[in-house]
């Protein structure tokens, strides 16, 4: 019996690699959208942090060309215009422009403009150097707490910057509302933006903090989502607000994971494409049910970014100008550069370029439960829930669009959360021990910059006493219960394979059975076709098609039959 072999696998590859073509400018070319995102990177580093040139060449990012760092044949910079545009293998060219305080935006082939009109963002707020800290930059002359030991303080900030090719720009630590240690090198000061990657995920989750405590959105709301109510029954309109925050939507979306399909990276393509970021993470298909695996995934931050556009513009509120407004200029941050896409489409999964001192006001507010001077600007109760484990994740990493310290894998107490950014950028809030911790640098030198702050945070707990009078030593809250959220009945995640296991085992096992059925016919009745007649060497894989959907079927009916009962500790999902 003659198995048509290639056919079969034909077949078994047809879904995936039919999946793997993605928008993006121009359409299917990979290394084109390394390349922008590369240019993009290099612009924001000239012309938003405005760092030297040579040394900001020096250290670019590799995130998007990796060892294709080393073909770049041709960097131009043009100044006038606030241009960079770059060449790989003289062969591919791609550019990004600066459009004034929304950043850098990558440009489309051909295209030497965006799609949206830039806006000019200023503060109300006046002169940092007028005003004390946190509200401005002036520091007290007066000497330190008595209880903080002034020598691992110092031994701590030397340890996170002991090794140059760790590459620290930044070290900033906030005791108890007091700067009580600041550093700057390779090249950083006070006032740079630097870049911040996916600490910017942070800023979208206060955002959204903003519009619940504005009484505009709830946490267990359906996701305000236009796209997911177009047909009856979408099953993606059962994803809420906090399924969002907690990256637990469920939506298909690749980062490179086994059960993802092969190709390049959705995660990657909302920064390299020059696509409509949010239509693209708004039109992905579901995975998962809501709220039954967290992933670390650029959808549900971008679909959130969605809703606080839409929430701001249905209001009549300028969208570009609002973070600031309703934000930064609240807690003393005068300039902070949130990137678009071509669009106008906020990217903050990753886009998004702040000072160390910006980012310790931001933890400072975390840190004071949402106040900020008397004034509440997250509601009661939101601090708890974003830093306490996602139920979703199984390892209890991460909680609202910040990374918690549940399991104690940093050298901090097990309260303390983060928010977490690619190169080496981490804002940690440590509510036991009044504390806010900022350390910021450049990309390559992530791995060894991680060690020397792994040496110097637990230096830090030696040097600065617990807080007696921090609540997170009292008796944990249930936030959803401050909140007056309807409590999450969460699938019970016994030893049990998913159904996507199921799926696709019956899948393959049907492809196989088809497959050699389908041969067997050939041999039985083709082998020598009359004449005149002819036997289609397809047959094994039609047969293979046929089996892989009954398997499938099947495979879904067995996964039905022993599904677990769900835990009856909460309410059902709304």
């Amino acid at each position: 019996m003659k198995v048509n072999c290639r056919g079969l696998l034909a077949v078994l590859a047809t879904p995936f690699t039919a999946s793997i073509a993605q928008p993006g400018f121009p359409p299917g070319n990979p290394d084109s959208w390394r390349v922008a995102g590369t240019a993009k990177v290099l612009c924001s580093a000239l012309f938003v942090s405005g760092r030297d040139p040579a040394e900001a060449r020096a250290h670019v990012a590799g995130y998007f060309l990796g060892p294709k760092l080393d073909s770049i044949t041709d960097l131009h910079v043009d100044r006038g215009r606030g241009l960079v545009r770059l060449t790989l293998a003289n062969r591919i060219t791609r550019e990004a422009k600066r459009y004034g305080d929304q950043g850098c935006v990558i440009h489309q082939p051909g295209r030497d403009t965006v799609f949206f009109t830039p806006v000019r963002i200023t503060t109300s707020l006046p002169d940092a150097s007028t005003m004390p800290w946190p509200m401005g930059d002036v520091l007290p002359d007066t000497p330190l707490p008595a209880d903080i030991d002034t020598a691992k303080l110092r031994a701590a900030t030397d340890a996170a910057f002991a090794n140059p090719a760790g590459l620290t720009a930044a070290f900033v630590v906030v005791h108890k509302g007091r700067i009580v240690a600041e550093r700057y090198a390779n090249g950083a000061h006070k006032e740079m933006q630097l870049e911040s990657w996916s600490m910017g995920k942070s800023i979208t989750g206060t955002l959204v903090g903003l519009l619940i405590q504005q009484g505009a959105l709830r946490l267990d709301d359906p996701a305000p989502i236009p796209e997911w109510r177009k047909t009856p029954n979408d099953p993606r309109a059962k994803i809420r607000v906090m399924d969002l925050l907690r990256m637990s939507s469920g939506l298909r979306f690749s980062r490179g994971s086994p059960e993802d399909i092969p190709g390049y990276h959705d995660h990657d393509l909302i920064y390299t494409g020059a696509i409509d970021a949010f239509q693209f993470v708004t039109t992905r298909p579901l995975q998962f049910e809501p709220n039954t695996v967290g992933r670390y995934r650029n959808t549900d931050p971008l679909i959130l970014g969605q809703i606080i556009r839409d929430g701001v513009r249905a209001r009549g509120e300028d969208y570009l100008t609002w973070p600031q407004r309703v934000l930064f200029d609240k807690i003393g941050i005068r300039r902070q550069v949130l990137e678009t896409d071509p669009y106008g489409n906020f990217l903050l999964s990753g886009y998004d370029y702040g000072t160390a001192r910006n980012w310790a006001r931001l933890g400072m507010l975390y840190l004071n439960d949402g106040v900020w001077n008397g004034e509440r600007l997250l509601p009661e109760g939101f601090v708890k829930f974003i830093s306490t484990p996602a139920p979703a994740w199984p390892d209890s990493s991460y909680g609202g669009m910040v990374w918690v310290n549940a399991r104690g894998v940093w050298n901090l107490p097990r309260d303390a959360f983060a928010f977490r950014g690619a190169g080496g950028q981490d804002t940690y809030v440590v509510p036991s021990r009044d504390l806010v911790v900022v350390r910021m640098g450049h990309f390559p030198g992530s791995r060894v910059g991680g060690q020397d702050l792994s040496r110097a945070l637990a230096l830090l707990i030696e040097a600065i006493p617990p807080d007696s009078s921090s609540t997170s030593l009292a008796p944990p809250v249930d936030p959803i219960t401050r909140l007056s959220i309807v409590p999450t009945r969460v699938p019970n995640r016994a030893a049990r394979p998913s159904l996507r296991a199921f799926l696709l085992g019956g899948g393959l096992v049907g492809a196989l059975v088809g497959a050699v059925l389908a041969s067997s016919f050939n041999d039985s009745f083709c082998g020598e076709p009359a004449p005149g007649y002819s036997c289609s060497s397809t047959s094994p894989v039609a047969g293979a098609m046929i089996g892989a959907g009954v398997g499938a079927f099947g495979g879904w009916l067995l996964w039905g039959l022993t599904k677990p009962a769900e835990s009856a500790s909460g309410a059902s999902r709304r």
